[in-house]
């Protein structure tokens, strides 16, 4: 099964003209439902304004909010340390009871350096707001590749420009994973996130950051990393 998630990063209009296949289902972020209307998932935390969300669902389409993806988060080990774009997918998977084999990213590059920083104008550039556990965007998305990769799930970035994104660089007519990862750095990584026990149940990290070490943060983004190696 291939996923396409879609963010709202200024090239995500890209993905508006783009054939259904080879994808298998479209999950939209936040404000990303906007840009094509055939998406399966539209998946927003709780602050996302109810004048941004869709006013009528299609047949088959879902709205995938904090009071389901937190629990589903945290039956695959819960948020440990780190909030960011790409949590959302943790719970597809739980909720869905499948393993994709693919999950392809467009808009989600989080450099926010350009105008428009966001393809419906300006916007606030989340990930980089002043927050203890997001040092390293990097890291976390390097994470997100060596857990899925666990699962035979590959994590492809479909954007040509700059990113954070450490994936593997693809297209929607080539979804062909190349990528090989240290196994012992992920070993390594998920030990050190064990003796830090920085895990929150609720999902709410920013509540809890008093209890966050910067220099644990930092040595655990450090080897998630070094999983790229």
């Amino acid at each position: 099964m291939k996923i396409l998630i879609l963010g709202s990063g200024p090239n995500v209009t890209q993905a508006a003209t783009w054939p259904r296949t080879p994808f298998d289902s479209i999950v939209a972020i936040n404000n990303a439902w906007r840009v094509r209307d055939d998406w399966d998932y539209l998946v927003h935390p709780s602050d996302f304004p109810e004048d941004r969300q869709p006013l009528v669902l299609q047949r088959g389409q879902t709205i995938i909010t904090h009071e389901t993806y937190v629990p589903a988060q945290n039956a695959l080990g819960g948020f440990v340390y780190a909030g960011g774009t790409m949590t959302f997918t943790a719970s597809y998977w739980a909720l869905h009871q499948v393993r994709p084999s693919v999950m392809a990213y467009l808009g989600c590059d989080m450099t926010y350096g350009g105008t428009p920083s966001h393809f419906y104008g300006q916007g606030t550039a989340d990930p980089l707001r002043n927050d203890v556990t997001l040092r390293s965007l990097e890291a976390k998305s390097a994470r997100l590749q060596a857990i899925a990769a666990r699962q035979g799930c590959a994590c492809i970035n479909l954007s040509g420009d700059p990113s954070r994104l450490v994936f593997e660089r693809g297209t929607a007519a080539d979804l062909t994973a190349r990528a090989v990862l240290n196994d012992a750095a992920i070993d390594h990584a998920l030990r050190l996130e064990e003796q830090a026990g920085y895990s929150v149940p609720s999902g709410k990290y920013w509540k809890e950051e008093h209890r966050f070490d910067t220099s644990v943060i930092d040595e655990i983004d450090a080897a998630w990393v070094a999983t790229q190696a």
